[in-house]
């Protein structure tokens, strides 16, 4: 695909790279930001995102920075994936908060990453590296393997023969012992990962599976390394995906299978 600044765009692959430079990370930014990120020039980006102003699809801030516009936000959580599993996963999730205290979070695959749609968090839960929207990598977060875990070979092989990286001393970037963990994983419909992708954070996370077997999401619970015994946690986050796995059609005899 060409660069923003290259002819041959269209006027609505523009657009798309204006509203794809935010993210959770970057919620608001400014015109020159804007410039830098989708390569586009100074007065098509000025044009464009003003477009997107008077649309309701960007707001301005009182800083004269850009941030996502609430009638975007709206069409957003008409998404049916993310919002059917959220609005089933809500008492599970705020019942295994309340045991727990601590981040309770589900995640869905998008393309090679994992996407947080719903967090649950005790105040003086341990610091996190996303938010909710926020992307985690497949090969060393708690819902990246289970998602990971669950996908076709192809797929798999295709995320391990990529890069790997390596978030801190930690993490596990050897693909064959990946595929060892994945394969405990994709048996158990568990795993528990152990400061890979931040220091400091441990997580364990399980599989939600629908009514046809397909593992739909992730389940995880992220604590402080150290402050409990991870193994306490794993029965209710399974009770919790079980229960959330019902909800959505599953039964016991519904073989579990790759997408």
């Amino acid at each position: 695909m060409p660069r923003a600044n290259e002819p041959g765009r269209t006027v609505s692959s523009r657009l798309w790279d204006l509203l794809f430079a935010f993210d959770s990370d970057h919620a608001e930014l400014t015109l020159a930001d804007l410039v830098r990120r989708t390569g586009m020039p100074h007065a098509t980006a000025r044009r464009l995102t003003l477009e997107l102003v008077e649309a309701g699809a960007l707001e301005r801030t009182a800083d004269n920075r850009f941030a996502i516009g609430l009638r975007l936000w709206r069409l957003g959580t008409l998404a049916p994936r993310a919002e059917t599993l959220r609005s089933a996963a809500q008492p599970f999730v705020e019942d295994l908060y309340t045991a727990l205290r601590q981040h309770v979070q589900l995640a869905v695959l998008q393309g090679d990453q994992a996407v947080i749609i719903e967090r649950l968090s005790a105040v003086n839960a341990v610091g996190l590296t996303s938010q909710v929207g926020g992307h985690l990598p497949l090969h060393c977060s708690g819902v990246g393997k289970v998602l990971l875990s669950h996908g076709s070979p192809e797929f798999i092989d295709e995320v391990l023969a990529g890069r790997l990286q390596r978030f801190t001393p930690k993490t596990i970037v050897d693909p064959a012992e990946l595929r060892r963990e994945l394969a405990s994983c994709r048996s158990t419909g568990t795993v528990v990962v152990k400061e890979e992708l931040s220091e400091g954070a441990e997580s364990v996370a399980t599989r939600i599976v629908d009514g046809r077997g397909k593992v739909v999401a992730a389940l995880s619970v992220v604590v402080a390394a150290g402050s409990i015994k991870l193994q306490a946690a794993v029965p209710s986050l399974i009770a919790s995906g079980l229960g959330l796995s019902r909800s959505l059609g599953w039964r016991p005899g519904i073989p579990i299978r790759t997408w």
